[in-house]
């Protein structure tokens, strides 16, 4: 970030209160969601007791949610998708700041996209909105360019933070995604929009991790080495991930015969097809992941059928245009893999790795860190939402091996990376 300003403490009480205001719209959007949830859970509930045709319920309110977020997202410039790569391109100076219409575009885009069954996560809408409101009070408070640049990106990292209950995922998300750089004014701004947005979302939200993993022990050292192949494996798996991500976008653009709003429906009838099938399926995979962890495995074979599906449905589902995150599916997704890898290589393992969850766990942090690049981000990030500290070794271990596996395949770049490159029209 070119220049440098002099320091004005007037900055860190601006970042406080806006941490405030992110933690309020944030904490608000998750209960927004778990109610959207709640809701469409009962939705299929009501469908599979009915039977006959009833099936077609959660068809058509998934087509027609999806129909309408993306609607939303036409009407509100970079309403749709993450988000995260328009934080990165106005750090950059690639692009400026939005401005303030696009909280509500993204909180009910969000809330309808979500609610209705996508594979998509709450982080993107949550760090968008919250440098969308980082910026706006510095703008309201007659801050400097800079100091708004600075506002917009660590307030992005306190939305991170509320949308995981991981207020550290939040400060080491900015210094190592988004900016790559480790300054000392940034990082205070961060810490304290950070805390106050995390503490006033806990009014609503409670300060619980999102999935509490029961106590364990470390595993073995002698299971480091299957570690370190089971990260390789999943750097392996993440590029192809980025690449799919990025394919159904393009192939979505040169569909031009059917509207962005019809695709949506389309795409939001295909996954609610899915969800029809089994609701684990579908949606941000909160539920899927929280059965895992807490060491509800199910079988080979439907843990394969979860890969696969979801590994699909993920990127289709960000292809559909509505507000919506990467994180959260990929999360589920990873901690799918490594239960299926556990699976398929016990009879392989010493008694020491009977334990799934281990693996589930990493398989969530490689995953990310394969797909993203972050690999500190992945483990902080994992351990919080988790508790599972005793897992540090083996975090370490899997994603310094999918993090080089995934550098060395070389012909993909880090997920936001390509994506802002695709927004700005640099690629």
């Amino acid at each position: 970030m070119p220049g440098a300003s002099r320091d004005r403490p007037a900055v860190y009480l601006v970042a406080a209160v806006a941490g405030c205001l992110v933690g309020l719209v944030g904490g608000s959007f998750r209960w927004c969601l778990v109610r959207a949830v709640e809701l469409y859970g009962s939705l299929l509930s009501a469908s599979e007791r009915l039977g006959g045709l009833a099936w077609l319920l959660p068809v058509g309110v998934t087509a027609a949610g999806a129909a309408v977020a993306c609607a939303i997202a036409r009407r509100v410039p970079l309403a749709a998708g993450s988000g995260i790569q328009d934080v990165e391109a106005v750090w950059r100076t690639e692009a400026t700041p939005r401005a303030l219409w696009l909280v509500p575009a993204k909180f009910v885009g969000g809330v309808i996209a979500l609610g209705s069954g996508l594979l998509l996560g709450r982080e993107g809408p949550t760090v968008h909105m919250g440098a969308v409101i980082g910026a706006e009070a510095g703008r309201r408070t007659r801050m400097t360019a800079q100091d708004i640049r600075l506002l917009h990106t660590s307030l992005a990292g306190a939305g991170l933070a509320v949308a995981f209950t991981a207020p550290l995922g939040g400060v080491v998300f900015v210094c190592e995604e988004v900016t790559k750089v480790f300054r000392p004014r940034l990082v205070l701004l961060t810490l304290v929009g950070t805390a106050t947005a995390v503490g006033c979302s806990q009014l609503m939200l409670g300060g619980r991790p999102v999935f509490p993993v029961p106590d364990m022990a470390a595993p073995s050292i002698a299971l480091l080495p299957v570690f370190l192949l089971f990260g390789a494996a999943t750097g392996a798996l993440g590029v192809g991930y980025s690449r799919l991500v990025v394919g159904m976008l393009a192939f979505c653009d040169h569909v031009r015969r059917v509207g962005p709003v019809a695709r949506a429906a389309v795409i939001g009838a295909v996954v609610g097809l899915l969800l029809a099938i089994d609701p684990l399926l579908g949606g941000d995979g909160d539920q899927l992941s929280g059965r895992l962890l807490g060491g509800d495995m199910p079988v080979v074979t439907v843990l394969a059928g979860y890969l696969v599906v979801r590994f699909l449905a993920g990127p289709l589902s960000y292809a559909a245009g509505t507000p919506g995150g990467l994180f959260a599916p990929l999360l589920a997704l990873g901690a799918v893999w490594g239960a299926l890898v556990h699976g398929l290589a016990l009879p392989l393992l010493p008694d020491a790795g009977s334990a799934a969850v281990p693996f589930a766990v990493t398989g969530m942090a490689a995953l990310f860190s394969a797909v993203v690049r972050a690999p500190v981000t992945g483990i902080v990030l994992t351990v919080e939402m988790t508790g599972s500290t005793s897992l540090i070794v083996p975090l370490l271990t899997v994603c310094f091996a999918a993090t080089l596996t995934a550098d060395r395949m070389g012909s993909t770049p880090p997920i936001y990376d390509s994506l802002r490159l695709r927004m700005t029209g640099s690629s």
